[in-house]
């Protein structure tokens, strides 16, 4: 071979490798590009992610997202957010005002004890029941009962007066009414076994259907407000409270609601006569 063509060999040989390592370069910048486009969307993606995940455990749940829903008014109830509840005959011309929590062992004890001479005494007409509900005990002792019992009284309002206090009673028999320790109301189920002892609830399909759904959840909410206002107003905190003509009815130690039947007709004698 001569030493031209040996020579022109090697250029050639050099100009391929060269072209070679070009394409060689040009792929691993493609990579590289290709391998950062990929981090960068990973890393936009796992932002978006932790984004949404944040957005999503800011956002309210349980009885906070209640707040936000549209107010439901019970039926036989008035008022701007149908948190008046008066029951009665029309023809009583004083109004007692009871504010009673659901979970209250005490309001239990004031309704096993003084709630049929109460019931006896609203049917002659010697007065109208107010009826306002309270749910501080869930506060107090952590849960939901009261807010889901009250919710449920609301279910048993729509269905009438009657099945209203009827279910009350039934909320606060010894039978049914638990521990305040123990939050048995946050059961739906709990508080429709409770309601088919009621002759009006019994296996009420529409009021089973409210419960479960919570329609009356944010109702509860709003009853439970005026609760805490009237309590700051009125300089009481605690459940039951008794009022009448813008007076507390107290039994014989001039401090609680009257919890015997004594106590109670002697109160409520005086409220009536004054």
């Amino acid at each position: 071979m001569s030493k031209r063509n040996s020579q022109s060999s090697k250029t050639a040989a050099r100009e391929r490798l060269r072209q070679e390592r070009e394409r060689q370069a040009k792929r691993a910048k493609a990579k590289r590009q290709i391998i950062v486009a990929c981090s960068v969307v990973a890393v936009l993606a796992a932002a978006g992610g932790i984004g949404y995940a944040v957005v999503q455990a800011n956002k309210p749940s349980g009885w906070d997202a209640v707040k936000n829903e549209k107010l439901v008014k019970p039926a036989n109830s008035t008022g701007t957010d149908g948190t008046t509840v008066v029951i009665g005959k029309s023809t009583a011309k004083k109004t007692l005002v009871m504010y009673e929590d659901p979970r209250c062992p005490v309001c239990a004890q004031f309704e096993q004890t003084v709630g049929s001479t109460v019931k006896k005494d609203l049917d002659a007409g010697k007065f109208k029941i107010q009826y306002v509900g309270a749910t501080f005990i869930d506060n107090n002792i952590p849960g939901e009962g009261s807010k889901n019992a009250l919710s449920a009284l609301g279910a048993a309002l729509n269905v009438s007066p009657e099945a209203f206090l009827e279910y009350k009673t039934a909320l606060y028999s010894t039978k049914y009414h638990p521990d305040e320790q123990d939050d048995k109301f946050k059961s739906d189920d709990y508080l429709i076994k409770v309601a088919n002892t009621v002759s009006a609830l019994k296996n009420n399909k529409a009021f089973q259907n409210a419960v479960k759904k919570g329609t009356y959840d944010k109702w509860a909410l709003v009853m439970s407000d005026k609760f805490n206002t009237d309590g700051k107003k009125y300089g009481f905190q605690g459940t039951p409270t008794l009022r009448m003509d813008g007076k507390t009815v107290t039994g014989s130690d001039g401090k609680n609601a009257p919890m015997s039947v004594t106590d109670f007709n002697t109160a409520m004698n005086k409220a009536l006569n004054s």
